[in-house]
């Protein structure tokens, strides 16, 4: 098979472009044909500041708890355990971390952020509030990881995630990694 095809499935994706690497996985924009998604390669590599148990079953976990906290993110479309892959619906458009590096970020995508807490703290959880999880598309913010952790308040998004959605010191370390 080629090297630029993975498989979710049974089905063919012709990998595009990284779209990201984190902690968990790779995501890449990849087409079948007839639509693009995000297939996100679960790794192992090491985490000196994260545990995880059972990546692939906390993916589909974290999902179904996302979901039921009304949080805008795109649909699971497959998910294949013998591959450890998820595919997912793509939601084109800028990353927060790149609007503000371009001194493009808005209030408003702050107030949607902001309006997503009350969901979350409900349901006693924390999201990655690290910007380069957070697209924009049509003027809408969509949250694109599935990562949520247990509540708690050194973590919640006034007391770590908020520095990395403007300008701080915080910011520009960040962005010369």
């Amino acid at each position: 098979m080629e090297q630029n095809i993975l498989t979710v499935d049974g089905k063919n994706y012709r990998l595009l472009r990284l779209l990201g690497h984190g902690k968990g996985g790779y995501s890449y924009l990849c087409a079948d044909g007839a639509g693009e998604y995000v297939l996100k390669q679960l790794h192992h590599e090491p985490c000196s500041y994260y545990q995880f148990g059972d990546k692939f079953e906390a993916e589909l976990r974290d999902y179904e708890r996302l979901c039921a906290a009304h949080i805008p993110m795109p649909k699971m479309l497959g998910a294949d355990r013998a591959t450890e892959r998820i595919l997912k619906e793509y939601i084109p458009g800028p990353t927060v971390f790149e609007l503000v590096g371009r001194g493009e970020m808005r209030e408003e995508y702050l107030a949607q952020m902001r309006a997503m807490l009350p969901e979350l703290y409900a349901a006693g959880l924390n999201i990655d509030y690290y910007p380069t999880n957070f697209v924009v598309h049509d003027e809408r913010l969509f949250y694109v990881d599935y990562e949520c952790n247990a509540y708690m308040e050194q973590w919640d998004f006034d007391h770590w995630g908020v520095k990395y959605w403007s300008k701080t010191p915080e910011y520009l370390a960040a962005a010369k990694q």
